[in-house]
């Protein structure tokens, strides 16, 4: 996108959201970087567009002014990118993505809803499975693309999106229910229910780095069945906060005393040769949290 455009953008989706921060994770940028393209926009422009405040941003006299300009041309650049699009033949095609459980759950949704909107006659095949799975796919040429935790396979190239915390998963009527932090220590004293290969990865870093041993009872490879294990109060696990989101289940998520996390990346075989729907789709994972 051109750089002007890229400041237009900020500018309206500050306004939008009334942060500079949410508007940073919205469009994968970091906080400053788009508090400093609003002061780019207000340099160029000579004005001041908005008033910052405790309670957020908001338009000055000046900004409500200049605000539906700037909509007008982010809208027709979209209409611009769309028609392009149709000439290069994106009326139709299909994006194959290797994805984990929490990510098909919580992401792609918000995504491909977002992507649909644009380019509604793309189709779209779905292969769930965990971290190994999902990379020998990618290198085989059986998606186009998917979600890994980082660090991934040295012949990918990656995008990092995230870092998702991984938080102990307790009973609600758990004695250590009422702790700020739970003790890293603790892990031990309780029956452990364990995630199978894949976030498993991330838990066994944690546990050899404090040589921690659990106390493991059940292992499998579906979390939600994890979840219902520890509200029936068959034992704790660490599950990431990912997973967590929309929980109906009756448990309680605590942060280790030690933080720990989960990096989690796009992966592809290369950019470059990616196709064009692809391209395009890559474009719209900013609206993931949405």
């Amino acid at each position: 996108m051109d750089t002007n455009l890229q400041k237009y953008l900020a500018f309206i989706k500050t306004v939008e959201y009334g942060s500079f921060t949410k508007t940073a994770e919205i469009l994968n940028y970091s906080q400053s970087g788009i508090s400093r393209m609003i002061h780019d926009l207000e340099k160029e422009w000579k004005v001041i567009l908005l008033e910052r405040g405790k309670a957020g941003v908001r338009l000055t006299s000046d900004g409500l002014k200049l605000f539906p300009f700037a909509q007008s041309v982010c809208c027709e650049y979209e209409k611009l990118l769309t028609k392009v699009d149709e000439i290069n033949g994106l009326e139709s095609g299909l994006i194959r993505i290797g994805t984990i459980t929490s990510v098909a759950t919580h992401w792609l949704p918000n995504i491909i809803r977002e992507f649909k909107n644009n380019y509604p006659n793309i189709d779209y095949e779905l292969l769930m499975g965990n971290y190994s799975e999902v990379e020998q796919w990618i290198l085989e040429g059986r998606v186009d693309f998917g979600f890994l935790r980082m660090p991934a396979n040295h012949e990918l190239d990656t995008v990092f999106l995230e870092q998702d915390p991984l938080l102990v998963v307790i009973p609600d009527d758990h004695p250590l229910a009422g702790c700020d932090r739970f003790p890293v220590s603790a892990l031990c004293d309780f029956p452990f229910l364990l995630l199978g290969e894949g976030i498993n990865a991330d838990i066994a870093e944690i546990l050899q780095q404090w040589d921690i041993k659990p106390d493991v009872r059940l292992t499998t490879w579906d979390d939600y069945a994890i979840l219902a294990m520890v509200e029936s109060g068959l034992g704790i696990s660490i599950l990431p906060k990912l997973i967590l989101q929309r929980n109906s289940y009756r448990v309680t998520a605590k942060q280790l005393d030690v933080p720990a996390y989960r990096k989690i990346c796009l992966a592809m075989r290369g950019k470059k040769t990616a196709s064009l729907a692809v391209k395009r789709f890559l474009e719209f994972l900013p609206y993931r949290n949405r």
